[in-house]
């Protein structure tokens, strides 16, 4: 298992409240997003750490050159400085979650 990726963090079905109230006490913001089927985010680096959960659908991360796959309540951790891609991987809508320290 690849240590960015922690399976099954929230439970399902996943509520976003409850998710931004665990990243809040844990020092993120969270934002909403949602992404068409085939929608690829490219090389981005920021300089915060970044933290990812699906609500709904499937995300496949490529994080410095390593790749994993995301389905909901599952939570990803990006490092700061790390380039880093995102796909939604799922043939209907994804709804995520991504938030900064």
């Amino acid at each position: 298992m690849d240590e960015s990726l922690t399976t099954g963090r929230f439970a399902e079905p996943v509520d976003p409240d409850a998710v931004r109230a665990d990243w809040a006490a844990r020092g993120y913001s969270c934002h909403a997003f949602t992404d068409p089927p085939g929608q690829a985010w490219r090389d981005f680096v920021h300089d915060t750490n970044e933290l990812v959960t699906v609500v709904e659908g499937r995300l496949d991360l490529e994080i410095a050159g390593r790749r994993v796959t995301a389905g909901p309540g599952d939570e990803v951790f990006i490092p700061r400085g790390a380039r880093h891609s995102v796909f939604n991987v799922y043939d209907r809508t994804t709804q995520w979650l991504f938030g900064y320290d």
